[in-house]
């Protein structure tokens, strides 16, 4: 039984080395975490960190296994049992498996980080500079009546969806899905949008303000199928729109205390710097 363990231990220790060593190839010779590298490598990352976290999961699965049957003297598991486990641990799916999978579910590595760099901007920063986009809230969508705000706002086909927003993010927004179009134009085509300016005030809240008030945030899916919120998952896709949103100053709604993927908003560094070029 201790060689067993040993050898469960010692695989999971080569594979893992062997898919760490694979992600720091990649992420040397590409440069990840810029919305320029190749979207093939990026599916390929995102292969091997998820492979990553499977042998993690799997090893320590066995491991378990194997401390119960030490336990337990009078029973005695097949062989072919802890065989089948082995194998489906030495499994491998291949880089090319998950080429058209952008709406494949995977774990959101380091998730804390995401918006490493960037900081919310909030509603109380965003009331400060802009003013609120109506004084009467309620848990509905409303109508803006700022003057200020009202006076930018823009309901346009932004590459693949139709948003309204303040004009200077639709601007910023085409940027954005330009760059993945010319980048990724098979993630370009499947890139839907779950909402983007709703004034109201945030649910079990008594006044305050969501980014989303200001036409400063959109909700994006793949494929039409929506995430489900805070429990540190998202759509493959959505992590490579991630850089793309990064690069140009957004925020991703992987990195809130309540994890929230469909969510990108523009940082308190983008919305400074508008309001600097007279834009808001």
């Amino acid at each position: 039984m201790k060689v067993i363990h040993a050898i469960i231990i010692a695989v999971g220790l080569i594979l893992a080395a062997a898919l760490w060593f694979g992600l720091s190839f990649l992420f040397n010779e590409q440069g990840y975490g810029s919305g320029a590298v190749d979207s093939e490598a990026r599916i390929d990352i995102e292969l091997l960190r998820q492979q990553l976290e499977d042998t993690q999961i799997k090893l320590e699965d066995l491991e378990k296994a194997v401390a119960a049957q030490s336990a337990s003297a009078n029973t005695v598991a097949p062989a072919s049992n802890l065989q089948d486990e082995e194998d489906s641990l030495l499994r491998q799916t291949g880089p090319n498996a998950i080429l058209d999978s952008y709406a494949q579910v995977v774990l959101i590595a380091d998730r804390r980080n995401v918006n490493d760099g960037l900081k919310v901007a909030g509603g109380t920063y965003l009331s400060d500079k802009l003013g609120r986009p109506r004084e009467n809230l309620t848990d509905e969508c409303q109508s803006m009546t700022n003057e200020r705000l009202k006076n930018k706002l823009v309901l346009e086909q932004v590459g693949p969806i139709r948003v309204r927003m303040l004009l200077p993010a639709i601007e910023s927004l085409k940027v954005v899905f330009e760059n993945i179009r010319k980048t990724d134009p098979d993630l370009y085509e499947r890139i839907n949008t779950a909402g983007s300016l709703c004034v109201r005030r945030i649910r079990g809240t008594q006044n305050s303000l969501s980014t989303h008030s200001y036409g400063l945030a959109v909700d994006l899916n793949i494929d039409g199928r929506l995430d489900t919120l805070g429990d540190g998952r998202t759509q493959l896709g959505l992590t490579i729109l991630a850089d793309f949103f990064k690069d140009e100053g957004w925020v991703w709604g992987a990195g809130f205390g309540r994890e929230d993927s469909m969510h990108f908003e523009i940082s308190r560094r983008q919305l400074d710097l508008w309001l600097a070029e007279g834009k808001l």
